[in-house]
């Protein structure tokens, strides 16, 4: 395996791709008895439509959060006991891009690597199981709609975007589950559930050498055709919808607001615009700004008010929320505060104090197992080696953070969404 070593992080990251186009990546952690694993894929809940050997599919909304919970049956056998009986703890997660499973241990590390890759290479799926599952999911899509802050985000997300997929929730609609099959689930799985567009990420005292032997014995051997994804029509520039507001029952009104930014291309382009789009957040309204103390001290944000950068695979978001008695007028105050700051110019000091910030949060997350994993597979799916990121904050300049702002904290690009308590009349009807 190739070998990296990062002076400025002091770490060293083994890296191989397989034959089979696998990439397996170690971070090397000896002494420490924790260890985890991820198997991650570049499939996740936009992914509703493909070509997969010349044959155009689309999908029902959900189907990755189905395929999530179904990957965990094998014929007669109870994968969760296993992990247990090895002294392992698994879990999964579906987001909007990808699907990752993975686990933590202190001891059985390779018997329980063996399961991971087993089972999540191993597509059992019977119409039994898959209607009983349906149940399941359902309720699951019902809790979520009763969230406020669920609600507020999806909402959010279709008052952005006319066209691409981030428009579904994540575990799709109680209608839209109904028509996912043991067949889809099959045809998902074949499509992007396949090594080459998959990656192997280990942080422990593990042999790296071996993590990627054990990978190779088990996974398929052959390369197999990648899925080409369908996002749908092109984005228009701006947002789709100004204003929504809906009711539920919630004691405060809460709300999401977002400004829609140009995606830029995967790789370092995407990184440098990620932490340029986390700084401008920051500088207009974290907490360290002076919007942010205005805004607390008007009584127009609470402790609750939070926000800053998501980029995904053809979108680009600033956003913040929370709860609030006036959710227009603290998307006013910051297009006004914007418009300030793109006339009048940043603060010198307070840039270098939030670049530095953010570049400590970083580092913090490196203590983090978890933390190291999960990023080092999410930015390897955009193009980009995640430990190269002290590299970036030298090359971001406070005129580049200014001029983001100025073009993307516009009226025309903003989404405001709101959920205010029920009125009493509607509460007892």
């Amino acid at each position: 395996m190739k070998k990296t070593y990062y002076p400025r992080l002091d770490e060293t990251l083994c890296k191989k791709v397989l034959p089979n186009g696998l990439t397996v990546m170690v971070v090397p952690k000896p002494g420490f008895s924790r260890k985890i694993a991820y198997f991650m894929t570049d499939y996740g809940s936009i992914h509703t439509a493909f070509t997969l050997d010349g044959v155009h599919h689309t999908t029902p909304a959900g189907v990755a959060h189905y395929l999530e919970h179904k990957m965990f049956d094998l014929p007669d056998r109870d994968v969760t006991a296993e992990f247990a009986a090895l002294g392992a703890s698994p879990n999964a997660f579906t987001s909007y891009g990808v699907t990752a499973y993975y686990f933590t241990c202190t001891e059985n590390f390779y018997p329980a690597l063996r399961l991971l890759l087993e089972f999540v290479s191993t597509p059992y799926f019977t119409e039994e199981s898959v209607e009983k599952e349906r149940g399941i999911i359902a309720q699951e899509i019902l809790m979520y709609a009763d969230s406020a802050d669920s609600v507020v985000m999806e909402t959010m997300n279709r008052g952005l975007y006319q066209h691409h997929p981030i428009r579904n929730s994540i575990a799709g609609t109680v209608e839209s589950i109904q028509d996912i099959t043991p067949e889809v689930l099959y045809d998902c799985h074949r499509a992007f559930y396949h090594p080459a567009n998959m990656i192997l990420c280990v942080v422990g005292d593990v042999d790296a050498e071996e993590v990627a032997a054990i990978a190779e014995e088990i996974l398929p051997k052959e390369k197999q055709p990648v899925a080409v994804p369908d996002f749908g029509e092109a984005e228009p520039e701006n947002a789709l919808i100004p204003l929504q507001r809906q009711q539920m029952d919630v004691a405060m009104t809460t709300f999401q607001l977002a400004f829609k930014c140009p995606p830029p291309p995967k790789g370092k382009d995407m990184a440098h615009q990620e932490l340029v789009a986390g700084i401008a957040a920051e500088m207009l309204f974290g907490q360290s700004s002076q919007l942010y103390q205005w805004l607390y001290e008007d009584g127009l944000i609470d402790s609750s008010f939070g926000g800053g950068e998501e980029f995904g695979t053809g979108t680009a978001i600033l956003t913040c929320g929370g709860d609030s008695i006036d959710p227009e007028e603290v998307r006013n105050c910051i297009l006004n505060e914007a418009k300030f700051l793109a006339e009048n110019g940043l603060d010198p000091e307070s840039f270098d104090r939030v670049k530095r910030s953010f570049l400590g949060g970083r580092f913090k997350h490196l203590t983090s197992f978890d933390g190291t994993c999960f990023r080092l597979c999410a930015y390897h799916m955009e193009g980009y080696d995640y430990f190269d990121f002290p590299q970036l904050f030298e090359e971001i300049t406070i005129d580049e953070v200014r001029q983001y702002i100025a073009d993307n904290v516009r009226p025309e690009k903003c989404s405001l969404s709101i959920v205010d308590p029920r009125t009493k009349v509607q509460a007892e009807t």
